[in-house]
């Protein structure tokens, strides 16, 4: 019987990853995210799954972003009782992010009731604490070059992706063929990671497109202009405030502020750290689960990061939104979604002696985007906020591999494969990518329609 593909997320987006296997009766889902940014996305977590979630055999996580896991909880809520297969570092990872998330969900259910915005009554979250915590249960490590044999009957092997601690693209063998999943891709210099390995052979190949209509801008690994943006924002009696994934970005920021500040390219300010999360993953990262995928060295490079102040309890991070002396803040989540960053961007924004600093990808439907995009108010909460702060980018930050990083990982191949599918992507960048693939490879190329099967044998 042939394998079938059912592209059931991140296709026509780039948010939400999803693709069911089926080969002979079984099932085996990769990646399990939630969707994010535009209504008509994430209104799709709360319909029902288009497969019953019982009669899904496995789980494979390719790593930690809430994009790619972030559905996991809500699964087992609808009904999926299998184990999720992922990486060491990802299993040390996924409960941090998950618990968050119910967190954040729960908060934010609890918000809509208390204020009566909400069409519903009472407003429920997507899934609960208790949710996240049977889906932690079920978390299954399975090393890196190693072969592992599924519940759905095919195998499964994870290749170091590079994009963060604990990501993998993931290579399936279902019946008499291959499939390998890109995951997201890292690049090929990370300041805390050792790069991706190079890809397995496969004959049909998913590859995701979130910079694949465009190549990332000069480097600036000093991020110079960072340091100009701080000093700029210090003079004028202002404060930086840096949206940022607590998986991997936090860390970066923190790297690079270490490195300017013991340069003397920025001011001696404090330096908040409002994420509990991050500092959960920071202590993952330091730990023995990032054995073997960090580069060399790096125990000077996590011992040189600066000291901050964190922001422990809730009233604690309510201070800092009105900061009484110039200083930088650090918070989640990266696109400004979601998380304690947004109760300062309310405070923030008005004030044009501030800065909003993006560090990296805004999809569309964010409130990072529209920052990006020059919104001159944004709705945060029900309401209507000025936009005077300055707002700025560093996209040094970012450890997604652009287009030309993502075809020179295709030509690593050991064969050329049969049929690449593009997806995780706005639309733009995944057509872009694939007549890039066509041009290039002999491979039958396709963009996939969301709820798209297609058969691979």
């Amino acid at each position: 019987m042939s394998a079938v593909l059912a592209f059931l997320g991140a296709a026509g987006t780039v948010t939400g990853s999803k693709t069911l296997v089926e080969h002979d009766g079984r099932r085996a889902l990769v990646d399990c995210g939630l969707y994010q940014g535009e209504r008509q996305w994430r209104r799709l977590n709360w319909q029902p799954f288009p497969v019953a979630p019982s009669g899904i055999d496995d789980v494979v996580l390719t790593h930690t972003h809430l994009d790619h896991c972030g559905y996991l909880p809500a699964l087992f809520h609808r009904g999926f009782t299998g184990p999720a297969w992922c990486s060491p570092g990802s299993v040390a990872l996924v409960p941090i992010v998950l618990r968050d998330s119910a967190h954040l969900l729960e908060a934010e259910a609890e918000y809509a009731r208390t204020s009566g915005y909400s069409k519903h009554d009472p407003p429920l979250p997507l899934y609960t604490a208790a949710d996240a915590e049977r889906a932690i249960t079920a978390l299954r490590s399975t090393a890196y070059d190693t072969r592992t044999r599924l519940a759905s009957g095919g195998e499964l092997t994870l290749v170091r992706a590079g994009h963060v601690l604990g990501s993998a693209s993931a290579l399936l063998h279902v019946g008499d063929t291959t499939v390998l999943f890109s995951g997201d891709l890292g690049r090929p210099n990370h300041p805390l990671l050792r790069p991706r390995a190079k890809p397995p052979a496969a004959r049909h190949v998913v590859i995701e497109a979130t910079y694949g209509d465009r190549a990332h801008p000069a480097d600036d690994p000093d991020h110079l202009e960072m340091a100009a943006c701080i000093r700029r924002t210090i003079e004028r009696g202002g404060s930086v405030l840096v949206p940022a994934f607590a998986v991997d970005r936090t860390e970066l920021v923190l790297e690079a502020l270490g490195r300017l500040r013991a340069d003397d390219l920025i001011p001696d300010v404090p330096i908040h750290l409002d994420s509990p999360m991050a500092l959960k993953v920071l202590a993952v990262y330091r730990s023995a689960a990032a054995d073997g995928e960090l580069v060399d060295g790096i125990e000077a490079t996590l011992d040189a990061l600066p000291r901050w102040r964190t922001a422990a309890t809730a009233d604690e991070s309510r201070a800092l939104n009105r900061p009484k002396t110039p200083c930088i803040i650090v918070s989640a989540s990266g696109m400004a979604n979601g998380g304690r960053v947004v109760h300062h961007l309310a405070s923030m924004l008005p004030d044009p002696r501030h800065t909003v600093l993006l560090t990296g990808y805004q999809a569309v439907g964010t409130r990072g985007r529209a920052l990006v995009d020059g919104a001159r108010e944004v709705k945060i909460a029900g309401s209507y906020v000025p936009v005077r702060a300055e707002i700025a980018r560093d996209e040094g930050f970012s450890v997604h591999a652009d287009a030309d990083e993502l075809l020179a990982w295709l030509h690593e191949l050991p064969h050329e494969p049969e049929s690449v599918f593009v997806n995780h992507g706005e639309p733009s960048s995944a057509a872009a990518l694939a007549e890039r693939v066509r041009r290039e490879l002999g491979a039958v190329v396709v963009v996939p329609r969301y709820g798209e099967r297609v058969r691979v044998d």
